[in-house]
C-alpha cells in the first residue's frame, strides 16, 4: 500500500484513497471533502450518469486561485493544470465498466458509472466535473468488435438513442444567473406547451439548463428540435434572446446552445461539482426558486447545501426519470 493511502469500503468495493487533506479549491475545500460529497450524493446522482459515457474534467493540482468565479461574465477558459479526460485512464479497476465508442476522433474507451464506488474512485482522481451526453449506451447495438458507433447525421439501424434533451441557456457578457433563470421560465413555457415536462438546473456557474425526458429518439432529431427553439426564442424576443454564437451579438442576451444536444457533445451532469473559484454544484431547482431569486447567491449551491436540499426535498430532477416519457414534439413548420 502506498504511503498515506487509506483503504475504504464502498458498496462492497475496496478503494485506496490518497491525499485527503489536499485543498482542491482556493477556499480550502479538500479532496477528502470532494470524495465525501460524491459518496453521499452517489445514489441520487447515478440515475443521471449511468448508461452514458463519462467525460471528466480533472484538477490534479486543484482549482487554481484566480479561476473565473461564477457570474462574472465572459467565457470561462480551461483552468491551468486541468484537463478533459474521455478515455479510461491507466490503472482503471477491472470492476469499472467501459464502453468503446467510435467517433470522428477515433475509438474512445469511455468509463461508465454504474455504482457509488465508481464516483468515489473518480473523485480520488480529482475528477471534479462529470459530463454526459443525452443518449444512452444500452439503446445502441454494439458491433462484433465490441465498439458502439456514435450517432451520426444519417440514421442507421441500431444507433444509440437520446432519452432526454437539454436546453442550455448561455448568458452573454453583462448578464448573470438571474437572467438565465428568467430565460429558463420562458423556455419552459414552450416545452410544456409542446407536451414535455421541463426540469430546471443551475449550471453551477452563471447559466441554467432546462432538461426534459423523452421517449427514445434519434439524438439528431432532439438536436433539431432544440435548434428550432433557438430560432423561435430569438425571433419572438430579440431583445432578450439571440440565435447566433457570435460573442459580440450575444452581449446582453441569452443564447440557446442547441449544440449541447449533438451526439458528440456532453453537458454537466445533475449534481456534479464545478471546477470554479468556489465549490459550487450543478443543482436541480424548482421553478418557484428560479422565479423568486433576487441575487445570484440565491441560485448558487455548495456541496453541503445540495446534500441538505436532497435530505429535505428529495431529488428535484426526478421528472427526468419518468417511465412514461413523452415523445419528441414535431418540428414547427418553417
Amino acid at each position: 500500500m502506498p504511503p498515506g493511502e487509506i483503504l475504504v469500503r464502498v458498496g462492497g468495493r475496496t478503494l485506496g484513497l490518497t491525499n485527503l487533506d489536499k485543498p482542491l479549491y482556493p477556499d480550502g475545500f479538500t479532496k477528502g471533502e470532494v470524495i465525501d460529497y460524491y459518496a453521499r450524493i452517489a445514489e441520487v446522482m447515478l440515475p443521471y450518469v449511468r448508461d452514458r459515457g463519462l467525460t471528466r474534467l480533472r484538477f490534479p493540482g486543484g482549482v487554481p486561485a484566480g479561476t473565473v468565479a461564477p457570474d462574472t461574465g465572459g467565457t470561462t477558459p480551461l483552468a491551468p493544470g486541468s484537463f478533459y479526460e474521455k478515455n479510461a485512464p491507466v490503472g482503471t479497476p477491472d470492476w469499472v465498466p467501459r464502453q468503446p465508442v467510435r467517433t470522428s476522433e477515433g475509438v474512445i474507451d469511455y468509463v461508465v458509472a454504474e455504482e457509488p464506488a465508481t464516483l468515489v474512485w473518480l473523485a480520488n482522481l480529482a475528477a471534479l466535473e462529470l459530463h454526459v451526453p443525452q443518449w444512452t449506451l444500452s439503446s445502441g447495438r454494439v458491433g462484433e468488435d465490441g465498439v458502439l458507433d456514435l450517432p451520426g447525421e444519417e440514421a442507421y439501424d441500431g444507433e444509440p438513442l437520446a432519452d432526454r434533451l437539454v436546453v442550455d441557456l448561455d448568458p452573454g457578457a453583462g448578464m448573470d444567473v438571474l437572467d438565465s433563470a428568467r430565460a429558463a421560465v420562458l423556455v419552459a413555457g414552450v416545452l410544456a406547451a409542446d407536451g414535455l415536462v421541463p426540469v430546471p438546473q443551475t449550471s453551477g456557474s452563471k447559466g441554467v439548463q432546462v432538461y426534459a425526458a423523452l421517449a427514445p429518439c434519434r439524438a439528431r432529431d432532439a438536436w433539431a428540435y432544440v435548434k428550432s427553439l433557438n430560432v423561435r426564442m430569438a425571433r419572438e424576443r430579440p431583445d432578450f434572446f439571440v440565435s447566433t454564437v457570435s460573442v459580440q451579438a450575444r452581449r446582453g442576451r441569452i443564447y440557446v446552445d442547441h449544440n449541447q444536444d449533438l451526439p458528440a457533445r456532453n453537458t454537466i451532469a445533475p449534481y456534479s461539482l464545478r471546477g470554479r473559484a468556489l465549490p459550487a454544484v450543478a443543482t436541480p431547482v424548482t421553478w418557484e426558486e428560479l422565479a423568486a431569486a433576487t441575487t445570484p447567491e440565491d441560485l448558487r449551491f455548495s456541496p453541503g447545501d445540495v446534500l441538505a436540499r436532497v435530505e429535505e426535498h428529495g431529488d428535484l430532477a426526478a421528472d427526468l426519470l419518468l417511465e412514461d416519457r413523452p415523445p419528441l414534439p414535431p418540428l414547427p413548420e418553417p
